[in-house]
């Protein structure tokens, strides 16, 4: 046999392994399993690298280890199995009744609590929310909890450092964590200078040997927002602490994107999930009574009227609690939703419930960036949002970046996250999502999103007729590969 004969038996044997080991080993869903196929098939031997790289699954040990270190506590679960009877029995206001079927999917799928009573302040920009930030970190006595995606070292960035760097000094815990793919531009040294006046760092799924090129968990990203202060403050949603995500990029301007700040007892749910992923991190195994004597989770009085559940999913979980819920908000609507996402690559399950909705006569409206920041996935977005025009969907282009990742159903629910609309988000990334309840909030963001409208273009199917015949070529081929993007 040849050189080249050997190679060929050779690649044939390494993807009938990454095939197997799909199937039965990692159980991907089928069409993530062609999709892969495909890569290792049109790329042989490099297709097989990437797959080793950033397509294997979590690996059973790192799963058990992630469960492992959730935090359990007697008195949260008898609070979330009180609400679940509370709410069988509908023992509701008139108001929540509006609404009781998702907040009861969401105890019961997700086994999220249910807090009314808190005071929820929406962002639009990034600067707001970081000037907003800033000034309640420089009031923390406590503590301070992060969790960012991407955490740079640039203006923004160095400005939020110099705050974290005097509260430690100051005797306040501070606690960082970043995503090793997410932050893979910001170098150790930046971090340090924390851990150096007694900040606490930790990197979430970091590289083999340190060397970050080298990353097994790659595909699989802590895409959280989470800022947690004195356990009383909290903020989440879709803004990083990077100086693009203030509009300082010129080719992605205006930058769009929603953040939100929590004052109430929602706070707690906020506290729990970030101190799970620290545990994680650090490999520490602290209980919920420790962290509650060491004040984490301060008593919190009512402050507002928006009722509030969290829901958390990722790659560890069996089922994909946010992408269900949003499904579920979906199927429920009556009149209209409204979604804003800068990526929008639904699954079949997302597909089915949206047209489900559009034939049952809801009104569909659906905001896009016409300024992507990644063309190989707009160019599939794109293609989706060709095909749903024969459904009556409507779907417009934002005049630059539109980063908000934004649901929207008749008066009653907006859910606020980090969480896209595509298979990423849906499946392979550590998302969280806040679905918020009460009609003058969700109003609000009514008339939000309806401010953005009157900055975007309306999509009709001409747009497509003048595209050049590479560009639909493109756009059908990038589509196959949507499971993985």
């Amino acid at each position: 046999m040849s050189v080249i004969s050997y190679l060929i038996v050779i690649v044939f044997c390494l993807n009938i392994l990454c095939t197997i080991t799909m199937i039965f080993v990692e159980r991907k869903k089928p069409y993530t399993i062609v999709a892969w196929f495909m890569v290792l098939n049109l790329l042989p031997i490099i297709g097989f690298f990437i797959y080793i790289l950033v397509g294997s699954g979590l690996s059973y040990k790192t799963k058990k280890m992630l469960k492992k270190k959730r935090l359990q506590a007697k008195q949260y679960d008898l609070f979330v199995k009180q609400q679940k009877k509370i709410f069988s029995a509908r023992h509701i206001t008139d108001e929540e009744s509006k609404y009781l079927d998702l907040m009861l999917f969401n105890l019961n799928n997700s086994y999220c609590s249910y807090f009314k009573n808190n005071l929820v302040r929406v962002f639009l920009n990034g600067e707001d929310k970081i000037i907003s930030l800033k000034k309640d970190l420089e009031k923390a006595k406590h503590s301070i909890n992060l969790l960012y995606y991407i955490f740079a070292d640039d203006n923004v960035g160095n400005q939020i450092m110099e705050i974290l760097i005097r509260k430690a000094k100051e005797g306040v815990k501070v606690k960082l964590i970043y995503d090793s793919v997410g932050s893979l531009k910001t170098k150790r040294k930046f971090f340090n200078q924390l851990i150096k006046v007694g900040g606490e760092v930790a990197e979430f799924f970091p590289p083999l040997f340190g060397i970050r090129l080298i990353n097994f968990k790659a595909n699989y990203r802590n895409h959280k927002k989470i800022v947690v202060i004195d356990g009383k403050i909290g903020y989440m949603g879709g803004i990083n602490i990077r100086d693009d995500h203030m509009g300082k990029n010129k080719k992605l301007s205006p930058w769009r994107d929603t953040h939100i700040k929590i004052i109430g007892k929602a706070v707690h749910d906020l506290q729990t999930i970030f101190f799970n992923d620290w545990r994680y991190c650090k490999n520490i195994v602290a209980s919920m009574n420790n962290l509650i004597s060491e004040g984490y989770f301060p008593t919190i009085p009512n402050y507002g009227d928006v009722g509030c559940q969290i829901i958390t999913s990722g790659p560890d979980l069996n089922n994909q609690p946010i992408k269900e819920s949003l499904i579920k908000m979906i199927l429920t609507a009556k009149d209209n939703i409204y979604i804003q996402t800068p990526y929008f690559i639904p699954d079949e399950n997302m597909l089915s419930a949206l047209k489900i909705a559009k034939l049952s006569g809801v009104n569909i409206k659906i905001i896009i960036p016409s300024k992507p920041d990644k063309k190989f996935v707009y160019k599939a977005t794109l293609s989706y949002v060709k095909d749903l025009l024969s459904t009556g969907m409507e779907f417009y282009r934002y005049d630059g970046f539109i980063h908000s990742k934004v649901v929207i159903i008749d008066n009653k629910v907006v859910s606020i996250g980090t969480c896209n609309f595509d298979n990423r988000s849906f499946a392979l990334n550590f998302e969280i999502n806040a679905f918020l309840f009460n009609p003058n909030f969700v109003e609000n963001n009514i008339n939000y999103f309806n401010v953005d409208l009157s900055y975007s273009q309306k999509i009709e199917k001409s747009f497509f007729k003048r595209k050049f015949v590479f560009n639909k070529f493109t756009q059908a081929f990038v589509r196959l590969f949507s499971p993985l993007l």
